[in-house]
């Protein structure tokens, strides 16, 4: 064999080798990257457990989108720029006075007093009260008086009641209390009133349906659901990596896979945010091969006390992920997003709160948890 010949085996090996190392390189440089060995003291993600914190009230309560600011409507996803901010502070703020509103309300509710010239028994109610707590599409309720607390509640067994109200919710996402909706209520109001042998008074339905849209429209006006996208930049992320970084930063299991919540300061109410990726990986028979190459960040303005300061919280959050997973924040279309694009956010959202406040549907409170639902 001719030293050229011998040259060009050895140039060849050498060739070969450089390209096994490359692929060798790229596969590990591109496979999805894996959460790291729980350091003492440190949970990681296997201690994520589902504790999604849910709403202290029944589903179903408005209408809603964003219109007249530059947000998106309901239903619809905003995306912006991160930029950190310390919000570390706003978890030592006082949390929201407990509320003594709760039940039915007239600003949200059509309310048809059940009088009654007889005690009735709570047993007797609970027996009398329709099969199902909604009329069309809107929560339908009804609510006794009891003699002992002089307080209005759900009937219970056990107690006494002297009068009854039935009421049922004028809006909500899926939009304003129409007449059929009306005419159900009446209907199941006036069964439960002849079962107790009481009478019911019913507002009037042009009236209250009227209401309905009015109401309708300002939640349609004042409804602002924000949503950010974090791409990875290289390497695609594991479910167990997503969730350890995710979980150093106080988000928890929700109830769906693919699901993580950041609480609220107070318990049963609903997350501050809302951190959501690909079902299937989640629930893939090997999660850590599955990849995961974006996720999204979401909040839903109206459900969460502007006390607890939920967009600082989002873009103290989505800066941080971004950097230590190597993210990068965009919208829907893969476009990057600069921070200067949170600023005018943040100050259309502090309008939002105020205009809610104004109307006593302070973003957070009982009423507009159940209106913007």
């Amino acid at each position: 064999m001719s030293n050229f010949q011998l040259g060009l085996i050895i140039a060849g090996g050498v060739v070969l080798a450089v390209v096994i190392a490359y692929n060798a390189w790229t596969a590990h440089r591109n496979a999805p990257r894996r959460a790291s060995p729980p350091e003492a003291g440190e949970g990681g993600a296997d201690n994520l457990v589902r504790q999604e914190p849910g709403f202290d009230l029944p589903p179903g309560a408005v209408g809603g989108q964003t219109e007249g600011m530059p947000m998106p409507p309901a239903g619809t996803d905003a995306h912006h720029g991160g930029h950190a901010v310390d919000w570390q502070d706003s978890l030592q703020m006082p949390l929201p006075p407990a509320e003594r509103r709760g039940g039915l309300d007239p600003l949200i509710d059509a309310i048809a007093p059940i009088g009654s010239d007889h005690v009735v028994s709570g047993d007797a109610a609970l027996a009398a009260l329709p099969p199902t707590r909604r009329a069309g599409s809107k929560p339908f309720a009804i609510e006794g008086f009891n003699e002992a607390s002089q307080q209005w509640e759900m009937p219970v067994a056990g107690q006494r009641y002297t009068q009854f109200q039935a009421g049922v919710q004028l809006a909500n996402r899926v939009g304003a209390l129409n007449e059929i909706e009306f005419s159900e209520f009446v209907l199941k109001a006036q069964g439960f009133a002849d079962a107790v042998n009481a009478t019911p008074d019913f507002p009037d339905m042009l009236h209250e349906v009227a209401r309905a849209r009015e109401l309708d429209q300002f939640a349609s006006d004042h409804d602002a659901q924000l949503a950010f996208c974090l791409r990875a930049r290289h390497a695609a992320w594991s479910p167990g990596y997503l969730q350890q970084n995710a979980a150093r930063l106080g988000f928890v299991a929700g109830a769906m896979p693919g699901r993580l919540v950041l609480p609220a300061s107070g318990l049963g109410l609903p997350p501050v945010l809302t951190l959501s990726y690909d079902t299937q990986a989640a629930l893939s028979d090997d999660p850590e091969q599955s990849a995961i190459r974006e996720l999204t960040l979401s909040l839903d303005v109206a459900q969460v006390h502007r006390s607890e300061q939920p967009f600082a919280r989002l873009r103290e959050i989505a800066a941080s992920l971004g950097q230590a997973m190597d993210g990068v924040l965009c919208d829907q279309n893969g476009t990057p997003l600069p921070a200067m694009t949170m600023d005018p956010i943040a100050a259309d959202l502090e309008l939002l709160y105020d205009k809610l406040d104004s109307r006593e549907l302070s973003a957070g409170s009982v009423l507009a948890r159940r209106l913007f639902s």
